[in-house]
């Protein structure tokens, strides 16, 4: 395999992210450049694209799992626009911090934190259901099996689902492997390699949706670098 050829099958390794404390100077930095990163791939325009032209008009209850620092929330907040709405921002180990609510608040969204385990949360008999939740660069951190389970448990939960991960090809490699020079630090740039080998393509999702009956799948590529899929419930 040559050094910009994606591995056939999903490699999943360890993100230095993942494995820093919080307040690690060099994570507190990484946190800053995925949100350039973000950018770069439009993964918030892509989610908000996705929600808003499927959610019902008015108040809406949203939760994002994965939700980090909370600042890919507020984008998509903020392009959503909606009035009243409600987001739940779930993270195990990070959440925002005041100024980060304060500007939901701006936007006329109210902002939730809660601090779990995304399976313990969904498999909480008191966690409430959603008009939709959504996941950016979260999915592929999990292997199959595991990722079959939280599937089937968000199927549970809301009626919409779109996540937006890394896309597994070679535009992807090499595009992660210059974040160097927008001035990512070694953290990004390691772990954005190691996300594309354990990104998405095809129909790798679709396959592990295991109540495919009264839901609508949609999978596919979303420019150069990302990979989208949406599950909603016909009924």
């Amino acid at each position: 395999m040559s050094l910009h050829e994606p591995s056939a099958a999903r490699r999943i390794e360890p993100e230095w992210l993942d494995e820093l404390p919080a307040g690690d100077p060099r994570a507190v930095r990484s946190r800053r450049d995925l949100v350039r990163v973000n950018a770069l791939m439009s993964n918030p325009g892509i989610v908000a694209s996705e929600l808003q032209s499927r959610l019902p008009r008015g108040a809406v209850r949203i939760a994002e799992m994965g939700s980090g620092d909370g600042e890919f929330a507020l984008r998509v907040a903020r392009r959503l626009g909606r009035r009243e709405g409600m987001l739940t921002l779930l993270d195990r180990a990070t959440e925002p911090d005041r100024q980060c609510l304060d500007q939901f608040r701006a936007a006329s969204w109210q902002a939730a934190c809660v601090r779990a385990d995304v399976f313990d949360w969904l498999r909480d008999p008191r966690a409430p259901s959603f008009d939709a939740i959504f996941a950016n660069l979260f999915l592929h951190h999990f292997e199959p099996g595991r990722l079959a389970e939280l599937l089937r448990l968000i199927a549970l939960r809301t009626r919409l689902f779109v996540a937006c991960e890394p896309r597994r090809s070679r535009a992807a490699l090499a595009g992660s492997r210059l974040l160097g020079l927008v001035g990512c630090n070694d953290v990004t740039r390691h772990d954005a390699v190691t996300s594309v080998h354990a990104g998405f393509r095809d129909a790798e999702l679709c396959d592990l949706w295991s109540e495919p009956g009264g839901w609508r799948l949609e999978e596919g590529s979303r420019g150069l670098f990302s990979h989208a899929f949406v599950a909603e419930r016909l009924c």
